[in-house]
């Protein structure tokens, strides 16, 4: 049976225009020169200068739906206004003629691969065994260890390079491949590493112990069960920490002197830089090589021809004007919201400035207090997810270093006096006893719970561990030394 009600609904949505103005507010300066560069290049209604048709601000402006404006409803005058914008206006005030190029040039040279196999190369060995050994080197890993069970690459070999081959065979070629530079290269374990750069020593006694160590006690060795080592080698503390010293000395990664040199680290530009001058905090924002954007003058004159012609029109002419308006439309919003960014974005972090003032002054860490996204949110009247997307991907250049914003926001706790103190300054504490204990009996967490609750800060126990864990910091067990 057919039933007709009446419903009330309040619901909340965002527009297009919001969502790309959301995107625009959480690319860090890099990706933001692509995207305008991009739009540059997608929208032939803008181009670089510094004269702009006046245009609402973006708050104001209407999310229409351009596919149901037909063109005679355009109103040319909307899009021939002669009116400048001041340049203050369109140049966010955050360069100037002597600003420091943060940028730093980046060397390229031979590929990892390529200098595995160029020792290779040099090495006499048929075509058949060549390919089993460029085949190896392309398994290893960044760390320098093959990411491959040898198994594995026996059947590999067969079905996709169409050679045949056993294991025995694998292994020899393996063994010729950790002979290179760097030493322990090819290696399938940690285990494996350590024995391969150990064998390359003089045989002292030291080095032979620590060769012992390492291929029959490897598991007491990981978890640093000095009394069982003592032991079972029959050895004093005195050669026992010397053999540790020796095998301390050896790489746990070698590839990673390796590939480090041929892997392309993307420098930090930060996003805004504060100084002190006079005593009082000054922040800038960097908009990068951003270039200042207008509306094409071109597209006025097609409209102003349009105008002059008005009603005479064919229809090829009016879906001409049409796509002109469409462009004019999407030229104005983007220039607006690239304008409202860099509102948004400096409002957000003069708030973080004037909330973490101390600290700016001074760069002690401990004076940062308790800060949480809602705090900025209140404070610049904006959303906290607004907050969030400037914090999580921003940095901001100090006298005492380069920060992600995200870094100033922190929880807070209550000591015993029932002041609020931020997260960060336990940590900081934690750290500084940890650095401070007897490293022959390091401190358990329960040990740490109770010279924290000491000092003023009542915390427990699986905090502390959780706390540790965060400033990676091993277990006790772990961090102790002979």
């Amino acid at each position: 049976m057919l039933k007709q009600s009446l419903q009330q609904k309040l619901s909340q949505k965002l527009s297009p225009q919001q969502i790309k103005l959301m995107k625009l507010i959480q690319l860090p300066t890099i990706e933001l020169e692509q995207k305008v560069q991009e739009e540059i290049e997608a929208n032939p209604a803008i181009e670089e200068g510094v004269d702009e048709i006046e245009s609402p601000e973006f708050e104001d402006y209407e999310d229409r739906d351009v596919q149901h404006v037909s063109a005679d409803e355009i109103n040319v005058d909307e899009y021939l206004s002669d009116d400048e914008v001041p340049r203050y206006r369109l140049v966010a005030n955050n360069s100037s003629p002597d600003q420091e190029d943060k940028s730093i040039p980046v060397a390229m040279g031979s590929s990892s691969t390529q200098l595995l196999e160029s020792q290779l190369a040099l090495r006499v060995l048929d075509d058949h065994l060549y390919q089993i050994g460029v085949y190896l080197i392309g398994c290893i890993n960044d760390n320098g260890f093959i990411r491959r069970d040898l198994a594995l690459v026996v059947d590999d070999l067969l079905f996709t390079q169409n050679i045949t081959t056993d294991l025995e065979e694998l292994k020899q070629v393996l063994g010729i491949i950790q002979d290179f530079e760097p030493v322990g290269i090819g290696a399938v374990d940690l285990q494996d590493t350590m024995l391969i750069q150990l064998s390359k020593k003089a045989e002292t006694e030291v080095v032979l112990v620590s060769k012992e160590i390492v291929k029959n006690h490897f598991n007491a060795l990981s978890k640093k069960h000095y009394d069982k080592l003592l032991s079972k080698l029959s050895i004093n503390e005195d050669l026992l920490k010397k053999s540790l010293k020796e095998i301390s000395k050896l790489n746990p990664k070698p590839g990673s002197a390796l590939f480090s040199s041929t892997t392309v680290v993307q420098h930090i530009i930060p996003d805004f830089n504060i100084s002190i001058i006079d005593g009082q905090l000054d922040l800038v924002m960097n908009t990068g090589m951003i270039p200042e954007l207008r509306i094409n003058s071109g597209f006025k004159d097609l409209l102003q021809g349009y105008k002059e012609t008005k009603g005479k029109q064919n229809k090829t002419q009016k879906e001409a004007v049409f796509f002109v308006k469409q462009k004019l439309d999407s030229a104005k919003w983007f220039i607006d919201a690239i304008r409202q960014r860099h509102r948004t974005l400096m409002y957000t972090m003069t708030s973080i400035m004037s909330f973490q003032e101390e600290f700016f002054l001074t760069g002690d860490e401990k004076s940062l207090r308790p800060m949480i996204l809602k705090d900025i949110a209140e404070k610049v009247d904006m959303d906290i997810s607004t907050v969030s997307r400037v914090a999580n991907s921003k940095y901001v250049n100090t006298p005492y270093g380069t920060y992600l914003v995200k870094y100033f926001f922190s929880e807070s706790m209550k000591n015993e006096q029932g002041e609020d103190v931020s997260t960060k300054e336990i940590k900081m504490i934690l750290e500084e006893v940890i650095g401070e204990e007897n490293k022959s009996k390091p401190l358990t967490d329960a040990k740490l719970m109770d010279i924290l609750l000491e000092k003023g800060y009542p915390i427990a126990r699986r905090t502390v561990a959780k706390y540790r864990e965060q400033l990676n910091i091993p277990v006790a067990r772990l961090r102790k030394e002979m």
